[in-house]
């Protein structure tokens, strides 16, 4: 597969290198296997996010949330079991990894199981000495006085 060129968004952008790999990235990885566990990703507010994947059958002790370089990684390993005999078996019951991309700034502060549900909850942060602010704008030494009585009919008068 091809990458693709992006140096045309970039033109006007500044420190949004990781933003290309991310892409690349995307473009290029193959997608989880048969899209398992599903999950849902939900805004709970400006700043609060939830990532709800569905995962039926594992116990706290069978899952793990690691968070590294802005990846959130969500493992699940399931124990084995004893053989058992079924005459039909639709619930997945195997080992998965997903793993989501988080934005600068995109802590993990908090997840919970229950009922075959882990909710992985975020909240984004941005330090106060990145959040906007306005900027004085200063007049410098050099600044002009004009006086009214200097111009005549647009043409400026020499004293």
């Amino acid at each position: 597969m091809n990458s693709i060129d992006l140096t045309p968004l970039y033109r006007n952008s500044v420190g949004f290198d990781r933003l290309a790999s991310l892409l690349d990235h995307a473009l290029t990885s193959e997608t989880s296997v048969g899209g398992y566990p599903p999950y849902n990703i939900e805004v709970l507010s400006e700043n609060r996010y939830a990532i709800t994947l569905a995962i039926a059958g594992f116990v706290q002790e069978e899952l793990d949330i690691q968070v590294e370089k802005g990846v959130l990684t969500v493992r699940g390993n399931k124990n084995s079991e004893p053989e058992r005999k079924y005459l039909y078996q639709s619930i997945a019951n195997r080992t998965f990894e997903r793993k989501f991309n988080l934005a600068d700034y995109v802590e993990v502060t908090d997840a919970d199981l229950s009922h075959g549900l882990l909710t992985i909850t975020l909240v984004k942060e941005i330090p106060e000495e990145m959040k906007p602010k306005s900027i004085a704008i200063n007049q410098g030494g050099n600044v002009l006085e004009h006086e009214s009585e200097g111009y005549n009919d647009g043409k400026v008068n020499k004293k």
